[in-house]
């Protein structure tokens, strides 16, 4: 049964929803204004196997909504802050977007913490400064607030992938509010626009699965250097899916990241 746990680091308090149970930790870390409702069907997927951890990162879902502190090691001392405060012993970290980006980074920082990295859609390439701008017009396109859960929905697309983001919202005032602040997300992307992360790819020392959309953000070209510089990574293309493949094919990806933990446990 998932219970909601709180862990605190620094004055900040995150959510994390626990589905407790045997077997091996498994932590889930969503993309940008995400939240971790996102990775319910790939819990229920995972049938109880291993003890799975979704975490709703900072400045989203029912976490702290406005820290002060948005740096790339921040979100990685807060996994860390999770793995050990909720006892998880070395657990495989699985992230999407940029939740897979900050499981990189803590893979590779304190790679006695955990003992396998899933990626999803996620690459250690620097963003397009350009690319701040458009996701802050984007958050500034939602008409907000949503008069409807469904209208939500339709406005992010509809299907699984509608449903997902608009379950990240909250009903309150008449309508259905982002459980985020818009400058915070887009503060949270500043360091990528001004660097790659390379360096710390390679220092990854644990297994990689690394998953992709067939139509998802990460390019050939990058995910061929991912592979030159890693080979040894488990690598795969999910046909018809694109970046929110968690949401498109819960049951694909659960299958993969099951096989990957025993693999590496």
């Amino acid at each position: 049964m998932t219970v909601v746990r709180y862990v605190e680091r620094d004055g900040v308090r995150l959510a994390c929803r626990d589905s407790g149970g045997p077997g091996t930790a498994v932590v889930l870390l969503h993309g940008l204004a995400g939240h971790a409702g996102e990775w319910d069907a790939v819990v229920a997927a995972l049938g109880g196997r291993f003890r799975v951890v979704a975490v709703d990162q900072r400045g989203s879902g029912a976490s702290e909504r406005r820290p002060q502190d948005v740096s790339r090691a921040a979100y990685v001392a807060d996994v860390l802050a999770v793995v050990e405060q909720l006892g998880l012993e070395r657990p495989v970290l699985v992230g999407q977007s940029y939740g897979g980006h900050a499981a990189m980074l803590a893979a590779a920082t304190h790679p006695g913490a955990v003992s396998g990295l899933v990626v999803v859609e996620a690459g250690p390439a620097g963003s397009d400064p350009e690319a701040l701008a458009g996701i802050a017009g984007w958050f500034d396109s939602w008409p907000v607030p949503f008069p409807s859960f469904e209208a939500a929905v339709g406005f992010f697309g509809g299907g699984a992938v509608g449903e997902g983001w608009a379950a990240g919202l909250e009903e309150r005032d008449g309508g259905w509010w982002p459980r985020f602040d818009s400058g915070v997300m887009v503060d949270s992307l500043t360091e990528n626009a001004h660097r790659s992360w390379w360096d710390e790819w390679a220092q990854v020392g644990c297994p990689i699965l690394a998953v992709v959309g067939q139509s998802g953000i990460i390019d050939a070209e990058q995910f061929d250097r991912m592979l030159g510089t890693r080979p040894e990574t488990v690598a795969v293309s999910v046909p018809g899916t694109g970046h929110d493949l968690h949401l498109e094919r819960p049951e694909e990806l659960a299958r993969l990241i099951g096989e990957f933990v025993r693999f590496v446990r």
